[in-house]
C-alpha cells in the first residue's frame, strides 16, 4: 500500500493518530505547542527508534511555524515572522561567534513550486568574501557562503554531491539547506515553515528523492528549512473524500495519473516570493547578530 505523502513531521504524527486512535500513546515522541511573536508553533521531538518507526522520520527536533497571519498580511507580520525564524534558527544552530555557515538553496528556479530554495538564497547575504577581503568594514559579520544548487536534471550533478564538494572546500561549521516540501493538505501550502536538525532529502516534495544531505552523510550539522508548496494529487483527492465522509479511499485508488501529479495554488508565484524573502531575512538575522531588517535591506540593495 502506498503511504500518504508528506514531508511534515507534524502531519506524520497526525496520520499516526488517525490510524492508531487518539487514545493510543505515541511512544518515543514529545510535542510542545506555544505562541510566539503572534504565530502558533509546535516543537516535535522524535526521541528514539520507536518514534522514528512510527512517523518514518529520523530522530531529531522538528519545529513547525504556522504562517497564516503572514499570508493574511496582518500588521507587522513580516517583522514578527523574521524575528521568530531568526530566534529559532539561532537555537537550533547553536553557533559560536567564529563559526562559518554554508546556505544551500535546493530546487529548480525554472519551476515555481520548486523555486523556494534558490529564491531564498537570493535573499540571503553572502559575506565570506567581504569578511576575508575587507575585515575593517565587514569583520563584525559571520562568514556566510550562499549557493543555489540547481537540480540534477539541469546540472547533471546531485545536490548532495555539490554540497559535499563545497563543504570540503569551504569547511563550514554548519549547513542550512532550504527546500520545497510536500503536504497532505492544500490548506498548509505556503502556510507552514518546518525547521529541523535532521537534514533533508532533496526532491522528496515532488516524489523525486535524491541523496540525503545530513550530518550523517556530510559530517557537518545540517539544519533543514522547508515550506510545503505542493500536494500530491492522489493524496489530496483521498483526503477530500474522507473529509466529506463519502468513502475511505487511499491515494493508490486514483491510479497512475493521480500518483504522478501534484497540486499547487494559482497564487504560488506571489507566495513563493513573499515566503522566500521571509526565510532569507530570518536566516540573515539568525547568522549576523545585531543586524536589523533595515540593515539587510541596505545590504541587499
Amino acid at each position: 500500500m502506498r503511504s500518504i505523502r508528506t514531508d511534515l513531521a507534524q502531519e506524520a504524527r497526525d496520520l499516526w493518530r488517525e490510524s492508531a486512535g487518539e487514545t493510543t500513546k505515541l511512544e518515543g515522541v514529545e510535542a510542545v505547542s506555544e505562541t510566539a511573536n503572534g504565530y502558533r508553533l509546535e516543537t516535535l521531538k522524535i526521541l528514539d527508534a520507536r518514534g522514528e518507526s512510527a512517523l518514518s522520520k529520523p530522530v531529531g527536533t522538528y519545529l513547525t511555524i504556522d504562517l497564516e497571519g503572514f499570508l493574511e498580511k496582518e500588521e507587522g507580520a513580516f517583522k514578527r515572522g523574521v524575528g521568530l525564524i531568526a530566534d529559532r534558527l539561532r537555537q537550533v544552530l547553536n553557533l559560536k561567534k567564529s563559526d562559518s555557515v554554508f546556505v544551500a538553496g535546493l530546487g529548480n528556479s525554472a519551476i515555481t513550486p520548486d523555486e523556494l530554495g534558490p529564491k531564498t538564497a537570493s535573499y540571503t547575504m553572502a559575506t565570506r568574501h567581504l569578511v576575508d577581503e575587507l575585515p575593517e568594514h565587514f569583520g563584525s559579520l559571520r562568514r556566510v557562503s550562499v549557493m543555489g544548487t540547481g537540480v540534477m536534471g539541469t546540472t547533471g550533478v546531485e545536490s548532495a554531491e555539490l554540497i559535499s564538494a563545497m563543504a570540503e572546500k569551504l569547511r563550514p561549521d554548519a549547513i542550512i539547506a532550504v527546500d520545497a516540501l510536500a503536504s497532505r493538505r492544500l490548506g498548509r501550502i505556503c502556510r507552514t515553515v518546518q525547521i529541523s536538525d535532521t537534514g533533508i532529502v532533496p526532491g522528496s516534495g515532488v516524489g523525486n528523492s535524491r541523496a540525503e544531505i545530513s550530518k550523517k552523510s556530510l559530517g557537518i550539522p545540517v539544519v533543514a528549512v522547508g515550506v510545503p508548496t505542493v500536494v500530491d494529487a492522489a493524496t489530496l483527492a483521498a483526503d477530500l473524500i474522507k473529509m466529506a465522509e463519502k468513502g475511505n479511499y487511499e491515494p493508490e485508488d486514483f491510479g497512475e495519473y493521480g500518483q504522478s501529479m501534484i497540486v499547487t495554488p494559482r497564487e504560488i508565484d506571489k507566495y513563493i516570493d513573499d515566503i522566500s524573502k521571509l526565510l532569507g531575512y530570518g536566516i540573515n538575522l539568525a547568522l549576523h547578530e545585531g543586524l536589523t531588517i533595515d540593515d539587510v535591506e541596505l545590504f541587499m540593495s
